[in-house]
């Protein structure tokens, strides 16, 4: 399998990426916090900064997958990204099935760290 392949088949992928993009605006959008007043999302590379982040023997062994992410005022700032994995999704990416399911519906952002100074952000799937 080539690593485009295994790309395309992880379920690490654009779709996933996109919706998750969506739901951290979602949730930017009604932070309270003064320091990410006016912060958006406009993207989140699902191509990691290595390629062997995507086996199911890293992900499962790390537990987490370093990507970028652009955030901020306008959305443009490079960010480095940490998405942490759950029980839930651990499983799920070991079984190569969807994880948009594991990020988190909850109207709070307990599952969102952002750290502007650093240019970081984690956040914690199910």
């Amino acid at each position: 399998m080539t690593k485009a392949q295994q790309n395309i088949e992880t379920p690490f992928n654009e779709e996933f990426c996109t919706r998750l993009e969506y739901r951290i605006c979602h949730e930017l959008e009604k932070s309270t916090d003064p320091e990410l007043k006016g912060f958006w999302c406009d993207g989140i590379s699902w191509n990691p900064t290595s390629d062997n982040q995507l086996t199911k023997k890293s992900v499962n062994d790390t537990r987490q997958i370093v990507t970028k992410a652009w955030i901020g005022k306008d959305g443009q700032e490079e960010y480095e990204m940490k998405i942490r994995f759950g029980k839930f999704s651990l499983r799920r990416y070991s079984k190569g099935t969807e994880m948009i399911d594991c990020i988190p519906s909850s109207d709070s952002m307990d599952w969102i760290n952002i750290e502007p100074e650093n240019k970081k952000i984690e956040i914690r799937l199910k």
